[in-house]
């Protein structure tokens, strides 16, 4: 079933309707459907190198507004949808993750292979701010669907294999980069906060 999925997607890259199927295919990622964008973004940026950003940018908003709309029915009863499928201990692990984490949570998730729809749901589920939400989404799918677009633009056809097959090393170590980036940040204005003289110096 997912093959044949794959091989559906895939045949929209010759469609004339190919952006508009890029866009609702990325829509109903965030919340229902099983494959990522990422396979016809690929397809459609081979097939018009000059046009990979706006194929990205077509993506990400279609993902993004997807994903409001997972949290949406998250909101209105994501609680009872998130028990049915993933059951009450990996629930509680996403409950857990939000209380957590909450904006780093859709940010590693938007970047990731983790399932993205089970934490547009959960965040709805779980009340997470929604500005926190929609900034980590359009941040974290922004960043993974150019950096795709980006990278076959450059370096052209051969790179998509090896996308394909170390997309999760990749996307891990981007977050990883990105964790390491804001400690530095942060810890660098900790210091310099502490060597500043106070107001009554």
């Amino acid at each position: 079933m997912i093959h044949e999925l794959y091989d559906w997607m895939l045949s929209w890259s010759e469609s004339p309707y190919a952006v508009p199927a890029l866009f609702i295919l990325s829509f109903a990622e965030s919340s229902f459907f099983p494959l990522p964008p990422d396979v016809l973004l690929m397809a459609l940026t081979l097939g018009n190198p000059s046009w990979g950003m706006y194929y990205a940018a077509v993506t990400t908003v279609g993902s993004v507004l997807g994903g409001i709309f997972g949290y949406a029915i998250g909101w209105w009863g994501g609680r009872p949808l998130l028990l049915r499928f993933m059951g009450i201990e990996r629930m509680t692990m996403v409950h857990q993750t939000f209380e957590r984490y909450e904006g780093w949570a859709i940010l590693i998730a938007g970047l990731t292979p983790i399932p993205y729809k089970v934490f547009t749901i959960g965040a709805g589920a779980f009340y997470v701010n929604f500005r926190v939400f929609v900034i980590a989404s359009l941040l974290s799918r922004g960043a993974r669907f150019f950096l795709v677009a980006g990278t076959l633009q450059l370096f052209g056809p051969w790179v998509k294999e090896v996308i394909e097959q170390y997309f999760n090393l990749l996307t891990i170590l981007l977050v990883a980069l990105i964790a390491i980036g804001f400690w530095v940040v942060k810890h660098h204005a900790k210091k310099a906060m502490k060597a500043s003289p106070s107001p009554s110096d």
